[in-house]
């Protein structure tokens, strides 16, 4: 059975957070003489609401989830961070994740001194639960599961992800950043069944707001309050919060946006596929391609030198002699096919 008190470090446990002049007072109509603010307005004088209710009470409507079991943060990254803060004793712990997978888990475990173990995918980019909980022991706190996995494109089962939920007494936080361009569907249906779920996801993908640095963590009200605890007190700045309500009001573009990316992926992946140095393109179920092909190295150097960035991935394992190419507009797309039959061209000299 999971309990939140087992796995929650000692020092956590017994922290008294810190509590902010907007802590101690919310509301909006007053002389504010609190905070030692500058009383001149210049729009953004005053600090941010830290909890960020407007915006959660948008999300909330959106996505039919309690405030109180949302949590927003300096990009998904943050919420990681704080995850392992709040779970992991350096030095004692570990956490347990796929390879390959979104390379700041490891990241943010090494700052923190955290033991990071991997467990390989199989061939067809898919997990192995039973190989997943193998992998842990008495001292693991956390399992990071990215789905649509970066770089390999796909959703895991969610059957697998539900096993792992039932047999392992720590967090289980699986990454969402991609979910918006996938038929699969969100976890966040199960949430409520497992008060071991973390759900992340982001503005930054289908929001069309990497810019503003905000992501969005759904868990039990109980994570949720210690995240709070632990994060920064003013984390998400006034500029954030307004653009984030702004979009959150226009559901419409979003919408468009992903139907856009979603039959541009197609048309792209077909394109690529008639390429003759393109071995494989992968399926995808995010807004982005792994493709595997011939002489990747070379290909990115040839496109680097046409201005056309995409991500070398052939040194990850699993993921040898592949490129990762994000879905662009129509017009970026045909610049880079255009490009790669310049290529072919010049193969056939």
């Amino acid at each position: 059975m999971f309990s939140l008190d087992k796995i929650l470090r000692e020092n956590v446990k017994n922290l008294k957070p810190y509590s902010s002049a907007r802590n101690e007072y919310t509301g909006k109509e007053a002389v504010f003489l609190d905070a030692n603010e500058n009383p001149y307005d210049s729009s953004y004088n005053r600090y941010p609401d830290p909890l960020q209710v407007e915006v959660k009470k948008r999300i909330s409507e959106i996505k039919k989830i309690e405030p109180d079991k949302i949590f927003l943060g300096n990009g998904s990254d943050e919420t990681i961070d704080l995850l392992i803060r709040a779970f992991c004793e350096p030095r004692i712990d570990n956490i347990v994740s796929v390879e390959p997978s979104y390379g700041m888990y490891k990241v943010l475990a090494d700052i923190n001194n955290v033991k990071f173990n991997t467990v390989l995918l199989a061939g067809d980019f898919q997990l192995n639960a039973d190989d997943i909980l193998k992998a842990t022991d008495n001292n693991t706190k956390l399992i990071f599961l990215c789905s649509p996995n970066n770089p390999t494109a796909v959703c895991f089962r969610t059957q697998d992800i539900v096993t792992i939920l039932n047999n392992f007494d720590g967090i289980v936080a699986v990454d969402e950043a991609y979910i918006d361009f996938s038929s699969k569907g969100s976890l966040l249906s199960i949430l409520d069944n497992y008060r071991n779920l973390v759900i992340l996801q982001t503005f930054s993908k289908a929001w069309g707001l990497a810019g503003i640095r905000l992501g969005m963590g759904y868990a039990d009200s109980e994570i949720i309050n210690v995240l709070n605890s632990i994060k920064y007190p003013y984390n998400i700045s006034s500029l954030t919060l307004e653009t984030a309500v702004k979009q959150l009001s226009d559901s419409k573009s979003k919408k468009i946006w992903i139907n856009r990316i979603l039959k541009s992926r197609d048309k792209l992946a077909r394109k690529l596929n008639d390429l003759p140095f393109v071995i494989k393109v992968y399926p995808s179920d995010a807004n982005f391609l792994l493709v595997k092909v011939d002489s990747a190295k070379k290909i990115y150097d040839y496109l680097v030198d046409k201005k056309i960035i995409v991500r070398d991935r052939s040194n990850i394992i699993l993921c040898e002699g592949c490129l990762r190419i994000t879905v662009g507009t129509e017009d970026e797309n045909t610049i880079l096919l255009d490009a790669l039959k310049e290529y072919e061209k010049i193969l056939l000299k």
